[in-house]
C-alpha cells in the first residue's frame, strides 16, 4: 500500500504540473506576446476557465501526501516553511490579479495587474523547480525527522550548511521555468489565432535549445548530487525508457509544431514533463525525502506512511473520487474546446 500511494501522489503531482503548468507558461509569457489590452484579454481567456480547477490537483496531491505520508508532510512543511510561503503569496497574487483586472477599465489599473500576473506566474515556475531540485538533492534531515534550511548558503548541494537555493536547486528551478514557458506557449497556440499565436510560435523557437541544454544539465548534475537516483537507473535499465520517452515527447513537440499540428505538439509537450517527473519518481524511490549526507536518516515510503488500515480505507474513497474529478475535467476541456473567440470587456 505505501509503494501504490508513493505513485498515486507522484501521479497527481504530474497531473498537476501539466494542466497547470500551461497556466503558468502562459502567465510567465504574458507580457511578451500580448502587446494591447484585446490580445492580453484574449491570453487570460484561454485559461479562464480553467486555471483554478487546475489548482485543485495541486491540493488533492498535498491532501493525499498529508494523509498517506504524515511524517513527510510534518517535515517537510516545518524546514521548508519560508519558501512555502513564498509560494502561497505568489499563487494568491496570481489568482488576485487574474480576477481584480477586470474589475476596472483604467490605464494604469489593467497594467498593474498584468505585471503582478505575469511575474508572479514566472517567478513559480522556478521557484516549484527549486523545490524539486531540493527533494532530489536532500535535506540536512535530523534524527527526530525535522530539519532548518535558510534559503540561501554558500551555494553548494553538498556538506552541512545546506540552503534551500545553490547551483544545483537554480538549475533545476530554471530547467523548470523554460519546461513550463515551452508548454505554455504550446497552449497558446493551440487556443488562438493571429499575432498572438506566432509571437508564441517564436517564443517557443527560442525557447526549445536552452531547454535541452539544461535538461542535459539537470540530468548529469542529478547524477552527482543523488547518487540514489544513478544506482536505482543503473539497476534497472529498462527505466531509462522513462527519459527516452520524454526526449521524445519534446522533440516531436517541436516536429509536430513546425507541421501545424497544434495538438500533438501540445501533447508532446506534456508527455515530456509527464515523463521527466517519472524519471525523478522512479529514481528517488522508496525515498520520499533524502536526507543529505545520511541516506540510513532518510524518509522513504515505509517509515513515513501512515497506519495500513488508513491507506486501505482512503484508497476506498480516493477512487470513486477521482473518478469525479477526471470526469469534470474532461468534461470542462471539451466544452472549452476550440479557439479562444473575445467576445465580452472582461475574460
Amino acid at each position: 500500500m505505501e509503494t501504490l500511494w508513493f505513485y498515486l501522489v507522484a501521479a497527481m503531482v504530474a497531473v498537476y504540473v501539466v494542466l497547470d503548468g500551461f497556466d503558468l507558461g502562459t502567465g510567465a509569457l504574458h507580457l511578451f506576446i500580448a502587446r494591447t489590452d484585446p490580445e492580453r484579454r484574449t491570453v487570460l481567456q484561454s485559461i479562464g476557465p480553467v486555471w483554478d480547477g487546475n489548482e485543485v490537483w495541486l491540493l488533492a496531491g498535498g491532501g493525499a501526501m498529508v494523509l498517506a505520508f504524515p511524517r513527510l508532510y510534518a517535515s517537510g512543511f516545518s524546514g521548508f516553511y519560508l519558501p512555502l510561503m513564498m509560494v502561497l503569496w505568489l499563487l494568491i497574487l496570481r489568482a488576485i490579479s487574474i480576477e481584480f483586472r477586470s474589475h476596472l477599465k483604467s490605464p494604469i489599473w489593467r497594467p498593474i495587474w498584468d505585471v503582478v500576473f505575469s511575474v508572479s506566474s514566472l517567478l513559480l515556475t522556478i521557484f516549484l523547480g527549486a523545490a524539486l531540485g531540493n527533494v532530489v538533492r536532500g535535506v540536512p534531515l535530523g534524527e527526530d525527522g525535522y530539519f532548518f534550511a535558510p534559503l540561501w548558503t554558500s551555494f553548494r548541494p553538498t556538506g552541512s550548511d545546506l540552503g534551500i537555493l545553490d547551483w544545483y536547486t537554480l538549475t533545476v528551478g530554471l530547467a523548470s521555468f523554460l519546461a513550463l514557458t515551452y508548454h505554455g506557449a504550446m497552449w497558446v497556440i493551440l487556443k488562438t489565432e493571429g499575432e498572438i499565436r506566432e509571437r508564441a510560435k517564436r517564443a517557443a523557437r527560442w525557447t526549445w535549445p536552452p531547454l535541452l541544454l539544461f535538461v542535459a544539465l539537470v540530468t548529469f548534475s542529478t547524477f552527482l548530487v543523488q547518487p540514489q537516483v544513478a544506482e536505482r537507473m543503473n539497476g534497472t535499465p529498462v527505466a531509462y525508457l522513462l527519459p527516452l520517452v520524454a526526449l521524445g515527447g519534446i522533440l516531436s513537440s517541436r516536429r509536430f509544431m513546425a507541421g501545424g499540428r497544434e495538438l500533438a505538439s501540445f501533447l508532446g509537450s506534456a508527455a515530456f514533463l509527464v515523463f521527466m517527473l517519472m524519471s525523478v519518481v522512479f529514481g528517488l524511490y522508496p525515498m520520499v525525502l533524502p536526507a543529505a549526507g545520511d541516506p540510513a536518516a532518510s524518509l522513504t515510503v515505509f517509515n513515513a506512511a501512515g497506519p495500513p488500515y488508513a491507506l486501505r480505507v482512503a484508497l476506498f474513497w480516493w477512487i470513486p473520487g477521482m473518478i469525479l474529478v477526471v470526469g469534470y475535467t474532461t468534461f470542462i476541456y471539451r466544452q472549452m474546446a476550440g479557439k479562444v473567440e473575445l467576445d465580452t470587456d472582461g475574460y
